[in-house]
Protein backbone atom coordinates (compact mmCIF):
# COMPACT_ATOMS: atom_id res chain seq x y z
CA UNK A 1 0.00 0.00 0.00
CA UNK A 2 1.32 3.65 -0.69
CA UNK A 3 3.23 6.06 1.85
CA UNK A 4 1.08 9.34 2.33
CA UNK A 5 3.04 12.39 3.77
CA UNK A 6 1.55 14.98 5.88
CA UNK A 7 2.48 18.59 5.69
CA UNK A 8 0.53 20.92 7.31
CA UNK A 9 0.18 24.02 9.71
CA UNK A 10 -3.09 22.61 11.82
CA UNK A 11 -0.56 21.94 14.53
CA UNK A 12 -1.66 18.92 16.99
CA UNK A 13 -3.98 20.52 19.60
CA UNK A 14 -7.09 20.61 17.05
CA UNK A 15 -9.27 18.08 15.55
CA UNK A 16 -7.65 19.20 11.51
CA UNK A 17 -5.34 16.55 11.59
CA UNK A 18 -6.91 13.54 13.35
CA UNK A 19 -10.06 14.51 10.70
CA UNK A 20 -7.55 14.62 7.61
CA UNK A 21 -6.22 10.94 8.78
CA UNK A 22 -9.67 10.11 9.36
CA UNK A 23 -10.40 10.23 5.69
CA UNK A 24 -7.43 8.63 4.41
CA UNK A 25 -7.57 5.44 6.40
CA UNK A 26 -11.05 4.69 6.23
CA UNK A 27 -11.06 5.97 1.68
CA UNK A 28 -7.64 3.56 1.45
CA UNK A 29 -7.18 1.06 3.97
CA UNK A 30 -4.07 -0.08 5.00
CA UNK A 31 -1.77 3.13 4.02
CA UNK A 32 1.04 4.29 5.53
CA UNK A 33 1.08 7.98 6.61
CA UNK A 34 4.64 9.78 7.61
CA UNK A 35 4.01 13.24 9.20
CA UNK A 36 6.82 15.70 7.27
CA UNK A 37 5.30 18.31 10.09
CA UNK A 38 2.29 19.80 11.63
CA UNK A 39 4.35 22.97 13.20
CA UNK A 40 4.55 25.27 9.64
CA UNK A 41 3.45 28.66 10.98
CA UNK A 42 -0.06 29.66 10.23
CA UNK A 43 -0.50 30.40 6.74
CA UNK A 44 3.50 30.49 5.98
CA UNK A 45 3.53 29.29 2.80
CA UNK A 46 7.21 30.02 2.15
CA UNK A 47 8.11 28.14 5.38
CA UNK A 48 6.20 24.90 3.69
CA UNK A 49 7.79 25.32 0.65
CA UNK A 50 10.71 25.38 2.22
CA UNK A 51 10.44 22.69 4.91
CA UNK A 52 8.93 20.43 1.44
CA UNK A 53 12.21 21.26 -0.70
CA UNK A 54 14.57 20.18 1.58
CA UNK A 55 12.40 16.39 2.46
CA UNK A 56 9.81 15.46 -0.17
CA UNK A 57 12.77 13.80 -2.17
CA UNK A 58 14.15 11.82 0.96
CA UNK A 59 10.91 9.46 0.47
CA UNK A 60 10.82 6.40 -1.62
CA UNK A 61 9.57 6.93 -5.13
CA UNK A 62 5.95 6.01 -5.44
CA UNK A 63 5.06 8.36 -2.22
CA UNK A 64 2.68 10.95 -2.64
CA UNK A 65 2.59 14.13 -0.56
CA UNK A 66 -0.06 16.04 0.54
CA UNK A 67 0.33 19.49 1.41
CA UNK A 68 -2.40 21.71 3.51
CA UNK A 69 -0.79 25.15 3.92
CA UNK A 70 -3.41 27.00 2.51
CA UNK A 71 -4.09 30.24 3.41
CA UNK A 72 -6.57 30.76 -0.13
CA UNK A 73 -8.59 28.26 0.76
CA UNK A 74 -12.37 28.42 -0.53
CA UNK A 75 -11.20 31.30 -3.19
CA UNK A 76 -10.39 30.72 -6.10
CA UNK A 77 -7.26 29.44 -6.32
CA UNK A 78 -6.41 26.14 -8.12
CA UNK A 79 -6.57 22.70 -5.81
CA UNK A 80 -3.46 20.30 -7.82
CA UNK A 81 -2.54 17.17 -8.43
CA UNK A 82 0.52 16.04 -10.10
CA UNK A 83 3.45 13.43 -10.73
CA UNK A 84 7.02 14.27 -10.71
CA UNK A 85 10.71 12.48 -10.25
CA UNK A 86 8.26 9.35 -9.26
CA UNK A 87 6.71 11.10 -6.63
CA UNK A 88 3.03 12.41 -6.33
CA UNK A 89 1.85 15.62 -5.10
CA UNK A 90 -2.17 16.91 -4.09
CA UNK A 91 -2.37 20.22 -2.43
CA UNK A 92 -2.99 24.10 -3.30
CA UNK A 93 -1.58 26.05 -5.88
CA UNK A 94 0.11 28.56 -4.10
CA UNK A 95 3.68 27.97 -4.12
CA UNK A 96 4.46 25.42 -1.89
CA UNK A 97 5.08 22.69 -4.57
CA UNK A 98 7.80 25.12 -6.22
CA UNK A 99 10.74 22.54 -5.61
CA UNK A 100 8.99 20.00 -7.78
CA UNK A 101 7.57 21.78 -10.53
CA UNK A 102 11.16 21.53 -12.77
CA UNK A 103 10.92 17.76 -12.27
CA UNK A 104 7.32 17.30 -13.27
CA UNK A 105 6.68 14.24 -15.26
CA UNK A 106 2.89 14.85 -15.60
CA UNK A 107 0.21 17.31 -16.56
CA UNK A 108 -0.70 19.17 -13.04
CA UNK A 109 -4.05 18.43 -13.00
CA UNK A 110 -7.00 20.52 -11.55
CA UNK A 111 -9.02 18.75 -8.61
CA UNK A 112 -12.56 20.46 -8.66
CA UNK A 113 -14.27 20.86 -5.18
CA UNK A 114 -16.82 18.45 -4.32
CA UNK A 115 -20.27 20.56 -3.92
CA UNK A 116 -20.53 19.31 0.00
CA UNK A 117 -16.69 20.53 0.55
CA UNK A 118 -16.55 22.64 3.54
CA UNK A 119 -14.74 26.34 2.19
CA UNK A 120 -12.74 26.30 5.01
CA UNK A 121 -11.38 22.86 5.00
CA UNK A 122 -10.39 21.13 1.63
CA UNK A 123 -7.28 19.38 3.29
CA UNK A 124 -10.50 16.98 4.70
CA UNK A 125 -12.89 17.52 2.02
CA UNK A 126 -10.80 17.97 -1.32
CA UNK A 127 -7.18 17.21 -0.52
CA UNK A 128 -7.29 13.77 1.61
CA UNK A 129 -9.75 11.82 -0.69
CA UNK A 130 -7.68 13.02 -3.62
CA UNK A 131 -4.48 11.47 -2.18
CA UNK A 132 -6.06 8.43 -1.01
CA UNK A 133 -7.49 7.93 -4.80
CA UNK A 134 -4.14 8.06 -5.90
CA UNK A 135 -3.47 6.13 -3.13
CA UNK A 136 -5.74 3.22 -4.61
CA UNK A 137 -4.51 3.54 -8.05
CA UNK A 138 -6.34 6.54 -9.97
CA UNK A 139 -5.04 7.75 -12.63
CA UNK A 140 -4.95 11.96 -12.64
CA UNK A 141 -7.36 12.04 -15.53
CA UNK A 142 -9.81 10.78 -13.40
CA UNK A 143 -9.25 13.30 -10.74
CA UNK A 144 -9.53 16.43 -12.76
CA UNK A 145 -8.77 18.65 -15.83
CA UNK A 146 -5.07 20.24 -16.58
CA UNK A 147 -4.73 23.02 -15.18
CA UNK A 148 -5.52 26.02 -17.50
CA UNK A 149 -2.51 28.24 -16.20
CA UNK A 150 1.22 28.00 -14.98
CA UNK A 151 1.19 26.80 -11.64
CA UNK A 152 2.22 29.47 -9.00
CA UNK A 153 5.80 29.16 -7.84
CA UNK A 154 7.36 31.68 -5.26
CA UNK A 155 10.43 33.53 -6.22
CA UNK A 156 13.25 33.04 -3.68
CA UNK A 157 15.52 35.84 -2.60
CA UNK A 158 19.52 35.45 -3.97
CA UNK A 159 22.38 37.02 -3.10
CA UNK A 160 23.85 39.91 -4.54
CA UNK A 161 26.83 42.10 -4.56
CA UNK A 162 28.01 45.26 -2.89
CA UNK A 163 31.64 46.05 -3.93
CA UNK A 164 33.57 43.35 -1.65
CA UNK A 165 30.75 42.40 0.10
CA UNK A 166 27.74 39.41 -0.59
CA UNK A 167 24.40 40.42 1.00
CA UNK A 168 21.66 37.43 1.65
CA UNK A 169 19.05 36.95 3.84
CA UNK A 170 17.38 34.31 6.61
CA UNK A 171 15.41 32.22 4.65
CA UNK A 172 14.47 29.89 7.75
CA UNK A 173 14.51 30.00 11.60
CA UNK A 174 14.93 26.26 12.84
CA UNK A 175 13.57 25.37 16.61
CA UNK A 176 17.05 25.95 18.17
CA UNK A 177 17.08 29.35 16.66
CA UNK A 178 19.68 28.39 13.92
CA UNK A 179 19.36 31.09 10.99
CA UNK A 180 19.36 29.21 7.78
CA UNK A 181 20.55 31.77 4.79
CA UNK A 182 20.27 31.66 1.24
CA UNK A 183 24.20 31.59 0.95
CA UNK A 184 26.04 28.61 -0.62
CA UNK A 185 29.71 27.82 -0.63
CA UNK A 186 29.86 29.44 -4.09
CA UNK A 187 29.16 32.74 -2.11
CA UNK A 188 31.21 32.65 0.85
CA UNK A 189 34.64 31.03 -0.16
CA UNK A 190 36.70 30.15 2.71
CA UNK A 191 38.93 33.61 3.06
CA UNK A 192 35.00 35.08 3.50
CA UNK A 193 33.92 36.64 6.92
CA UNK A 194 30.53 36.35 8.11
CA UNK A 195 28.34 39.33 9.41
CA UNK A 196 25.20 39.49 10.92
CA UNK A 197 23.39 42.87 12.19
CA UNK A 198 26.73 44.46 13.80
CA UNK A 199 28.30 41.24 14.90
CA UNK A 200 30.90 39.49 13.25
CA UNK A 201 30.54 36.08 13.09
CA UNK A 202 33.47 34.85 11.23
CA UNK A 203 34.75 32.51 8.66
CA UNK A 204 32.65 29.13 7.42
CA UNK A 205 33.68 26.26 10.47
CA UNK A 206 32.80 22.83 10.06
CA UNK A 207 30.36 22.40 13.06
CA UNK A 208 29.29 23.76 16.39
CA UNK A 209 32.06 22.54 18.68
CA UNK A 210 34.43 24.77 16.50
CA UNK A 211 33.44 28.15 18.64
CA UNK A 212 33.64 28.05 22.24
CA UNK A 213 30.32 27.82 24.04
CA UNK A 214 27.99 30.90 23.67
CA UNK A 215 29.67 32.05 20.94
CA UNK A 216 28.73 32.67 17.01
CA UNK A 217 29.15 30.24 14.57
CA UNK A 218 28.65 29.88 10.83
CA UNK A 219 28.86 26.84 8.58
CA UNK A 220 27.46 24.76 6.23
CA UNK A 221 24.39 22.95 7.11
CA UNK A 222 22.86 19.71 6.12
CA UNK A 223 20.29 21.64 3.75
CA UNK A 224 23.39 23.17 1.44
CA UNK A 225 22.77 26.49 3.08
CA UNK A 226 25.10 28.63 4.88
CA UNK A 227 23.38 28.81 8.58
CA UNK A 228 24.57 31.16 12.00
CA UNK A 229 24.06 29.61 15.45
CA UNK A 230 25.10 30.62 18.82
CA UNK A 231 26.69 27.01 20.26
CA UNK A 232 24.45 25.93 22.91
CA UNK A 233 22.25 28.84 22.40
CA UNK A 234 19.37 30.54 19.62
CA UNK A 235 21.36 32.73 17.25
CA UNK A 236 17.32 34.18 16.96
CA UNK A 237 17.26 35.36 20.66
CA UNK A 238 20.53 36.36 20.77
CA UNK A 239 20.97 38.93 17.36
CA UNK A 240 16.98 39.40 17.29
CA UNK A 241 16.86 38.28 13.50
CA UNK A 242 14.04 36.79 11.41
CA UNK A 243 13.67 35.47 8.20
CA UNK A 244 13.88 38.13 5.76
CA UNK A 245 17.01 39.65 7.72
CA UNK A 246 20.21 40.43 6.16
CA UNK A 247 23.55 39.04 6.54
CA UNK A 248 26.93 39.41 4.91
CA UNK A 249 30.04 37.81 2.97
CA UNK A 250 33.12 40.09 3.61
CA UNK A 251 35.05 39.52 0.95
CA UNK A 252 38.15 41.54 1.27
Amino acid sequence: MALITLLTDFGTADPYVAEMRGVLYSRAPGVTLADMSHGIPPGDVRAAAYLFGRTWHRFPDGTIHLVVVDPGVGTGRAALAFGAAGHWFVGPDNGVFTSAFDQADTPVVAIPAPPDAAPTFHGRDLFSPTAAALALGAPLSALGEPLPTVPVRLTLPAPYYEGKMVVGEVISVDRFGNLVTNFTPAEVPPYAVLEVEDAEVGPLRRTFSDVESGQLVAYLGSGGQVEIAVRDGSAARRIGLGVGGRVRARLG
